[in-house]
């Protein structure tokens, strides 16, 4: 079958004939339709005890043996994955796709918007209170922003590096406002998008971003921190959390059952708000150029048909 490889550790994924994955026992074999390509999917491919050579892990919609079209997160049976013609998936990771749901959705709603839905739900917004989000032109952060609302923010504000992606953001209306980082004084410039500071912080990033935001906090603001694309380690003072609260969760974490649930309920809720994300498309025979493209960092969700 034709499956996008990575040969060896660092190596970029080759468009190639690979191995047939096998009917195993507690395991579906998925014709795949869709893929999705994220930033965990680069990360994940050159961690230690990864079996070379593998395909794209990615997540994905296809087609099991009994015609039910489905969804399946990026944890194929290695070393297959979605970025393949097939894959073999855990039984308790494929999950039904309701036929008025498109691919992209099924998709975008499933580890983005889990990574999303999960810390907002934690730090539990009061009606009214003003939300930020760093690294917000990233498909986590556009859903996150709309989540926020829904969820009762007053006003919510982007941050990110991307003064064009940032300008999209607000332009459709996804944020209140934005702030571009990375200027003479971040700090002033997140008090005044925020009039004042802010009432919880969802931080994709870490790093200075995080250090940044949090002295632009009301007291009683809570800091979700979910991701490390601007750094693992920070040298913290831990006055500048006094009367606040800072949390690392991992997001994806919980027993398949438990990520299904939630899954079912973004699918509804991206109705009900209708929410907007940006996409990038590719077919298989362009995997090197959507790897290259999520490296850079493509401010939208990058998807390919794989079904010629």
């Amino acid at each position: 079958m034709r499956a996008a490889i990575i040969s060896e550790r660092n190596a970029p994924p080759v468009v190639g004939d690979f191995r047939e994955p096998e009917p195993q026992e507690g395991a579906v074999l998925i014709d795949v339709e869709t893929a999705g390509l994220g930033g965990w999917d680069v990360l994940g491919a050159y961690r230690l005890g990864v079996e070379y050579p593998c395909v794209i892990r990615g997540e994905g919609v296809g087609r099991a043996p009994d015609g039910r079209r489905v969804y399946f997160g990026e944890r194929s049976v290695t070393p297959f994955g979605a970025w393949a013609e097939r894959t073999l998936v855990p039984a308790a990771e494929v999950w039904t796709v309701p036929d008025e749901v498109d691919d992209k959705t099924a998709i975008s709603m499933g580890i983005a918007a889990t990574g999303a839905i999960v810390p907002l739900e934690k730090a539990a917004i009061q009606k009214g209170e003003k939300v930020l989000v760093l690294g917000a032109t990233g498909t986590l952060g556009q859903i996150a922003l709309q989540l926020a609302r829904g969820m009762g923010a007053g006003k919510v504000v982007g941050a990110a590096r991307s003064a064009e992606a940032l300008a999209g953001l607000k332009s459709r209306g996804i944020a209140d406002a934005v702030v571009t980082l990375g200027g003479a004084d971040d700090v002033a410039a997140l008090k005044d998008a925020a009039d004042g500071g802010f009432d919880v912080v969802l931080d994709l990033v870490c790093g200075q971003p995080m250090l940044t935001a949090l002295k632009a906090t009301n007291w009683g603001a809570r800091i979700m921190t979910i991701g490390t694309g601007a750094g693992r380690q920070v040298n913290l003072d831990i006055a500048d959390l006094l009367f606040r609260s800072l949390s690392c969760i991992g997001t994806g974490q919980r027993p398949p059952a438990e990520r299904e649930q939630i899954w079912r309920r973004l699918l509804k809720i991206a109705k009900e708000q209708e929410i907007q994300i940006d996409y990038l498309d590719y077919s298989l025979d362009q995997a090197a150029e959507a790897w290259a493209t999520q490296v850079a960092g493509p401010h939208a969700k990058i998807t390919a048909s794989i079904k010629r």
